[in-house]
Parts: C-alpha cells; structure tokens; sequence
C-alpha cells in the first residue's frame, strides 16, 4: 500500500514544530528530549515498545522496537532528532510551509524527514501484521550535529547486525561511502605591545592571514581539481576566528576554527601534517611565527562493507517501489553511518532529497519522503522475510 501524502505532510509538520536544537552546537538549544517523547508516545500508540534511553541527563535517544514474529537478526533504522541553530531565519524556522512539493522549515530534511518516515514505515508494518524474521530497531539519536554521542551510546549498548542509515540523499541512491572530517582550532600567538611601538610586537592576526591564505592555496591547488570518484572535493573551509584585545595593541594571539575533510584511506593526521607543512613554509619568511593546532573532533570516512543482503533488499524495494535500480554513490559531508560500520555493523544509507541545509530556508521534497517510508518498509521486509 503506498503511504498517504497527508499522514506524511501532517507528522513531519508537528516535529518541525517541536524546537529540538542540539546544546553541543548552542548553549541554549533546547535539546531533544521533547521531540523524543513526542515521537515515543506516537509509536507506543502505533503498537510499538518504546524505551527513552538517556545518553546525558534530559537527552535520550528514542528508540522503538518491531518485534518479528520469528528469530532473525536486529535491523536498525538510524535517523537523529537533534538540528542545527535558526537564529539567521528566527521567525519561520519553526512555523512550516508548503510550497508546491516542498515543505520548509527547521530541520525538515535534515534529519525530521527521516524520523517521520521511519515512524510510519514501522507504524504501517504494525497495522499490517507483516510476518519479519527478526526484529526492526528504529533510534532517534541525539547530538550527530554535535559529537554523535547518541550513535556512541547506541552501538555501545545495544546488539544491531545491519543498519539503514537515514539522511538527505536523493532516491534512488544508496550511499556506501563518504568523507570523515575533523574539527581543529588552528592558535597563531604574536607578541602583544603598544600601537606605537612596531618593533617589540609580533602580529599574530598578520601570522593568521598567511595560514589562511595557504589553506586556501592547497584547496584550489589540490582538493578542488583533484575530487574523489564518488566523495567530491574534500572538505574545507573556514569557520571561526577570535583575536585580538583592541585598536591600540599588537594581538598576541589568534584562533582560527576549520572544518577539513578525509577520504577513504586517509586519516585527520593526513591533514594535521599538511598544515604543519604551511607553517614549514611560513616560518621561512616569518622566523618569528608560532602556532599550534588542537583536533577538537576526528571522525573517520565510512566504507561500507559486508553489505551484500542489504544492498539486496534496498536494490529489490527501489525496483519494486520506483521502477529502477538502486544507484549507489558517495557522499562529500559525514554521518553516523561512519560509527556504526566502524562497530562492525553493515550499513547503508538512504533518503529523500532537500535543500539549503543548516541555512533559512531548508527544505524536505514531500514526494521523496513519502517514496521513502514505501522504500523503508520493502527493504525491511525483503531484509528480515
């Protein structure tokens, strides 16, 4: 049975509704605690066991259990709950709209689509009594836009043999692999003085700017005309910078935050020593230039592997749901996909197409999400028959 349009348009309304932004990202971010109950109580009503499992105190991952009707492996069907910020679009990020086949607001796609199609996947599997040999573990973790804490709790205390990823993708695809990343706090230290007195100060704003332009000379030099076959263009950009006291002193010290990327086979130490190799290079002409680098998150690329039974099951539901193949490709940004594989646990990843991520304005395609509850629920059964 093809899943209703307007069950999906009205579930996904009410978690956008729901504030559910990550703390980790935000101070004041509310957390996930109100779109977990929300969601547990939903599912519980739809016939399924629920547990609010507690990661930190007053953040739990939701998760909710299909019990099949005989013996068989746990399938997981990972989605999170948390989002981003909305301060550049305040006044509507919470407030949905439809346009045409789009509906906008915080969180949409990324990842509330998600979690409302795997909501009525399950729910639907319930209604039908469908026959599973093995159980289906729906987790709504918290914190994958922060340090993925909830995926961490998940793996760590619970038994999962293969895993279905949700995240924006586009349909038919199916992701195998992608690009880790890593946080890192580049300090440049200068020397503070008097305005006035050039020779005793260093600038380390000055020392910063060199740093900034190489990084930006390697990525148009080798990220930008070299992208990986199925991952893109490696990641970079900047995203924070602090310095400085005031107009009248030389700064004694600037932090500049990036975001950097790796590709399978590589690791974040590929990219410390690439910037130690700037600062090689910068100290040439600037003796005096010091800085340090601090890794403040490092997470590997995801490769999949033993993924044979269920890139089956998803390739057989998107012939059976679409009328085609699955299309299996890569991805230029990280997910949890990464943790669990790296546990031991096949996993895949799939979802409906959006836009304008962790900006105003995001948008989930509503035919997509719909298409995606029918998908999850082929794949289900054709993994667990």
């Amino acid at each position: 049975m093809t899943t209703d349009r307007a069950e999906v348009v009205s579930l996904l309304t009410d978690l956008v509704r729901i504030e559910s932004v990550t703390p980790w990202l935000i101070a004041d971010g509310t957390g996930e605690r109100n779109l977990a109950e929300f969601m547990g109580k939903w599912l519980e009503a739809a016939g399924l066991e629920v547990l609010l499992d507690d990661v930190t105190p007053g953040r739990p991952n939701m998760l909710a259990r299909l019990r099949g009707s005989e013996p068989g492996p746990t399938l997981c069907i990972n989605a999170h709950s948390d989002t981003v910020g909305y301060a550049n679009w305040a006044d509507r990020a919470l407030n949905p709209w439809i346009d045409g086949d789009r509906m906008y607001g915080l969180g949409v796609v990324d990842d509330k689509a998600s979690c409302a199609a795997a909501m009525l996947a399950l729910r639907d599997l319930v209604r039908d009594k469908v026959p599973l040999k093995g159980d289906v573990l729906l987790a709504c973790v918290i914190d994958e836009e922060g340090t993925s804490i909830g995926t961490e709790h998940l793996v760590a205390n619970h038994k999962i043999d293969a895993a279905i990823v949700i995240e924006p993708a586009a349909l038919p695809v199916v992701v195998t692999e992608h690009q880790g990343f890593g946080w890192i706090d580049i300090t440049v230290f200068g020397k503070a003085s008097h305005g006035s007195t050039p020779d005793e100060g260093i600038d380390a704003i000055v020392h910063m700017a060199e740093v900034i332009r190489a990084l930006h000379q390697l990525d148009e030099r080798e990220w930008k005309k070299n992208p990986h076959p199925l991952n893109g263009r490696t990641v970079f950009h900047t995203g924070t910078i602090h310095g400085g006291t005031d107009y009248a002193t030389y700064p004694s010290q600037v932090v500049l935050g990036i975001e950097i990327g790796t590709q399978p086979g590589e690791t974040l130490a590929n990219r410390v020593s690439d910037i130690e190799n700037i600062f090689d290079e910068i100290r040439k002409e600037f003796p005096d230039f010091k800085a340090e680098i601090d890794v403040k998150v490092d997470r590997d690329p995801f490769v999949g592997a033993d993924l044979g039974p269920l890139l089956q099951a998803f390739g057989d539901a998107s012939r059976e749901v679409l009328g085609k193949p699955a299309d299996e490709q890569g991805l230029n940004a990280w997910t949890d996909a990464a943790l669990l594989q790296n546990a031991g646990i096949p996993t895949i990843l799939i979802g409906p197409l959006g836009g304008n991520l962790h900006s105003p304005d995001e948008w989930a395609d509503i035919p997509e999400v719909v298409q995606t509850v029918d998908l999850l629920k082929s794949t289900i059964v054709n993994f667990l028959r």
